[in-house]
């Protein structure tokens, strides 16, 4: 990836997971908000942290090494697909394309072997990881059920609060 003049790339962030996680959500690449906390979903009007306390019990106001420790705790890893891309802004599709390199997944899940199910949080997320991630795993990996989640991004709107609640829900539920 060789950014144009004028242009920085963003360096992601590394995974949140203990061994024993049992499902991993994958973000696209940490907005500038994040990026500058060194922390995901730092954007404070994104929903990811007040969807997930509400879903495994957390308080979304912990702070943010709380927040991590409570998604572990409740064998939720977190990750993004791009540990690197340049993007002006923070919308997803502001992305460019053609200068994403894809964090190392066929590492991290033979890591991590306990993870049944891969969440993606939004359609870029997802995209990218169909394009640049899923043919490079070996065919184990490649059977993983794979869930596209509404975005928890301000700029994902147009879907209720309940709805995209209900949506997360059933992906991080394994009915303990």
């Amino acid at each position: 990836m060789i950014p144009a003049p004028g242009e920085a790339a963003s360096i992601g962030f590394p995974p949140v997971a203990r061994a024993d996680a049992r499902v991993l959500v994958c973000g696209s690449l940490p907005g500038q908000t994040s990026l500058a906390m060194r922390q995901y979903y730092a954007q404070p009007r994104n929903a990811f942290w007040k969807i997930t306390g509400e879903l495994l019990g957390f308080d979304p106001a912990l702070d943010y090494a709380a927040r991590c420790a409570a998604l572990a705790a409740r064998r939720v890893a977190l990750w993004d697909v791009c540990a690197a891309a340049v993007r002006p802004g923070s919308l997803d599709a502001r992305i460019r394309r053609d200068s994403v390199v894809p964090n190392d997944f066929a590492a991290f899940l033979r890591e991590h072997r306990g993870i049944a199910r891969l969440c993606f949080n939004g359609s870029a997320a997802y995209e990218m990881f169909e394009r640049l991630v899923l043919p490079t795993l070996p065919a184990t990996l490649q059977a993983l059920p794979r869930i596209r989640l509404p975005s928890t991004s301000p700029e994902h709107a147009g879907m209720r609060h309940a709805d995209k609640l209900a949506r997360w829900r059933e992906a991080l539920d394994f009915g303990d």
